[in-house]
């Protein structure tokens, strides 16, 4: 029950953060709702084809699109209220990362998958729709902006859940550990401006030129 209450939510925020940057980008009606629809079940979507489930459950029926469509209407008519809209989009997708990391990873457990895969299932989960967001309004996905920690707390939640799991833990305990985890994770890290560290340049070259200057001394 918890799960499926959790993917209805993490439907509803996904969506909702694709709508709000449809607005952004001033599209019409049935442009916000095409983009809050794919961002919300593309996850899902995702989730099922590597669970080898044909066709995917996010659109066996009206339900996951219902959700997709209510949080899209919601935010075409009330989006002054969300307030600058890139720190509402940045909030909704962190949580819907967070819960989507989480219910990934357990629909993978229940569905016999080991593991590893499970929370390599989770993260794809979690990531697939908000890339599919960015590609689709031409803007370089939150996976790879700037460095940002993104997959890193995904794929915390993930593991923490399969990690819960695999202890013993109920069901709704092992969503809550996870969802909590990636989404606090992931706030944390855009406040505290964390970023992912780059390749280090010319490590060699540094070397030698330290060690050329120690001997002329």
């Amino acid at each position: 029950m918890l799960l499926a209450v959790l993917n209805h939510a993490g439907i509803a925020v996904f969506a909702a953060s694709g709508a709000l940057i449809g607005v952004r980008k001033r599209l019409d009606m049935f442009g916000v709702w095409t983009l809050a629809a794919l961002t919300g079940v593309g996850g899902g979507v995702a989730r099922d084809v590597l669970l080898g489930i044909h066709p995917p459950s996010s659109v066996q029926g009206w339900g996951n699109l219902t959700t997709a469509t209510i949080a899209a209407a919601f935010v075409f008519v009330f989006h002054p209220q969300f307030g600058r809209l890139r720190r509402s989009v940045l909030v909704l997708d962190a949580v819907g990362m967070g819960v989507f990391s989480a219910t990934g990873a357990l629909t993978a457990l229940q569905h016999e998958a080991s593991p590893f895969a499970a929370a390599l299932i989770g993260i794809t989960t979690a990531l697939g729709g908000g890339v599919i967001r960015d590609m689709l309004v031409n803007e370089v996905p939150l996976l790879l902006q700037q460095r940002d920690l993104y997959a890193i707390p995904a794929l915390t939640g993930a593991v923490a859940t399969v990690a819960a799991w695999s202890w013993g833990a109920t069901e709704a305990r092992s969503l809550v550990a996870g969802a909590v985890l990636a989404t606090g994770f992931r706030l944390l890290a855009l406040w505290q401006k964390w970023r992912v560290p780059v390749a280090p340049t010319d490590v060699v070259g540094r070397f030698v030129s330290t060690c050329k200057r120690a001997l002329r001394r």
